[in-house]
């Protein structure tokens, strides 16, 4: 069975997350995307973790269904569909190692609630888990490691959004230049790493030593309409030890679905007090210095790509999955309308157009231009149509400022709404 997986999110108990993020507004708008598996985020805090056993029940295979009497009756029809819940969190570590501050941050799964727990009493013994939703340790990414393969053989770390400055395995502020590094002589047991939404799989394969791993993508939302915004493409029963097999072995494991990584917020060197956005030749022409104010500039995943890299740009491993690049639809529309992607105008295109198409993944992926065409407007067909074929224009993301998409010039906007339909 061929479905989208969005493992790695947040719950409302994290910093800087939503109030929304609760696990009926999560069941919900899985479905207005279209994503059949997604993770919990966040089962080591504890309000987090008593909401989950009261309102998830477990099906067979270690993969959890809310509960009935939890969901809600105002799903587009043309979008419902199973959503499955799988148990995540994401832990940071802060620590010293080999004479510098390391920050890495690790995505953990877990097949089930015992064995959640089990993580949990060990964790809190080390630091408090009740502050934060995805808990800052002063522990050794290596020692989380062996702790979760000695809570349970079927539990899993993956390093998240791995190329991030500040807080990744191999960012270029606090992180380590390879996987052996960080974690010793228990890297074999690194079986994947997330790209992160400044990266996407093409970055990544210039490592030759990422050839053996799988590249996965999640959307780290902090808001239901964030999620999506990166995922994996499955292709296995849906149980845990399926799609935990799948990103081990790659078997089953069909691709990506990810950000153009310039979108993201790190994919430039940049100093965002300054409005300075660089790229790595610039950055290293001005000495790692804003050529504004003369602070050290933060740099980016581009650059550190570059600097780890042992291939040209291009290359692509034999056996590699496929990845494809998307603009979340309300994006698209907000470039359409020309107003705010947060908009109560890109709100009711948005649900027009899933109630008349189905859902976000379909829409963007699948869905014939001409019946967008008929259930929109030209300018939205056109749009997608760019994205789909990687013909849009997009200033880099820099110093935590997102990229900045263009998909139309002015003037082609207007002879498109003018003349219906402007290309073929």
């Amino acid at each position: 069975m061929r479905f989208v997986g969005d493992l790695h999110i947040h719950s409302r108990h994290s910093r800087a997350t939503s109030k929304d993020m609760s696990l009926e507004s999560l069941w919900k708008w899985a479905q207005l995307k279209g994503i059949a598996v997604i993770g919990t985020g966040d089962f080591t805090h504890p309000k987090w973790f008593q909401e989950m056993k009261e309102k998830l029940e477990t099906i067979d295979n270690n993969i959890f269904k809310l509960k009935h009497n939890y969901q809600s009756n105002d799903i587009p029809i043309s979008c419902r569909a199973e959503v499955y819940f799988m148990l995540t969190a994401e832990i940071s570590c802060i620590y010293s190692k080999n004479g510098k501050v390391r920050k890495i941050h690790s995505l953990v799964f877990v097949p089930d609630l015992a064995t959640a727990a089990r993580m949990n009493a060990v964790l809190s013994k080390i630091g408090n888990l009740s502050s934060d939703g995805r808990p800052i340790l002063g522990l050794d990414a290596k020692e989380l490691l062996k702790i979760v393969l000695d809570i349970s053989d079927d539990a899993l770390l993956i390093p998240a959004h791995a190329w991030t400055p500040h807080f990744s395995v191999f960012g270029a502020s606090s992180g380590f230049d390879s996987l052996e590094e960080c974690f010793e002589e228990l890297t074999p047991h690194i079986f994947a790493i997330e790209t992160g939404l400044s990266s996407d799989p093409l970055m990544n394969w210039r490592l030759s030593s990422l050839d053996r791993i799988a590249l996965i993508s999640n959307s780290d939302a902090h808001s239901p309409a964030k999620l999506g915004r990166e995922a994996n493409i499955f292709n296995t029963e849906i149980s845990y030890k399926a799609m935990m097999n799948a990103i081990k072995t790659r078997d089953g494991f069909e691709g990506t679905i990810e950000f153009f990584p310039e979108e993201g917020k790190y994919h430039y060197d940049g100093h965002r007090a300054c409005g300075i956005s660089l790229s790595p030749k610039e950055t290293i022409k001005y000495n790692y210095l804003c050529p504004v104010c003369g602070k050290r500039v933060t740099v980016g995943v581009m650059h550190r790509v570059e600097k780890l890299a042992d291939r040209e740009n291009g290359f692509r491993p034999s056996g590699a999955p496929p990845f494809y690049s998307l603009v979340p639809l309300p994006e698209i529309i907000a470039e359409t309308l020309k107003v705010g992607v947060n908009s109560k105008a890109v709100n009711n295109e948005y649900l027009q157009l899933i109630e008349k198409l189905g859902n976000e993944f379909k829409i963007l992926m699948d869905t014939p231009l001409d019946d967008i065409e008929r259930a929109g407007a030209p300018l939205i067909r056109e749009a997608i149509a760019r994205v789909r074929s990687g013909n849009v224009n997009i200033a880099p993301g820099f110093d935590g400022e997102y990229g900045k998409i263009k998909i139309f010039e002015e003037v082609e906007r207007k002879e498109i709404k003018g003349q219906g339909r402007l290309f073929g």
